[in-house]
């Protein structure tokens, strides 16, 4: 089957066009869904953070209802105006968001800190009762040398 016949390349330019123009009949204007979420997504979330002290931003349980609440925001936008989620323009939004309001902030959502005393005590102690343990131990042997070998 060559591509010289004319209804075989007719198909395949018609196919090539069609391919170009489904992503604009979609339903789903990028540009408009990336302004919705900035005006009303992003503008409740400005005014709960806001609301929020700036010491706590790092803190998982003082943010998380915050962070669904715009993650929800993100989704209904995407629903009323057709488009899929997630999406790039989400993937987009969040990054800029994470990059604004948490940049310090540890990996896991939590706050870096000193571990409680009771479970520091242990790795502290221990090794230095294990090298005071072989210290005893290697000066008694060594006054202790006498018949050994």
């Amino acid at each position: 089957m060559a591509l010289e016949s004319p209804s075989l390349l007719r198909a395949v330019l018609l196919l090539l066009l069609a391919a170009q123009a489904l992503p604009s009949v979609s339903g789903c204007d990028r540009r408009f869904y990336d302004a919705m979420i900035d005006k009303l997504c992003l503008a409740k979330f400005e005014v709960d953070m806001g609301g929020l002290d700036r010491g706590r931003w790092c803190s998982w349980t003082d943010t998380a209802e915050i962070y669904e609440g715009l993650t929800n925001c993100t989704y209904q936008v995407a629903l009323r105006l057709d488009c899929f989620w997630p999406n790039q323009v989400v993937d987009g939004f969040f990054m800029r968001i994470h990059r604004d309001y948490f940049p310090g902030c540890a990996l896991t959502g939590r706050l870096l800190g000193d571990p409680p005393i009771r479970v520091l005590a242990p790795f502290i102690a221990v090794p230095v009762l294990v090298t005071l343990l072989m210290t005893a131990v290697v000066v008694w042997r060594s006054k202790h040398t006498e018949g050994v070998l």
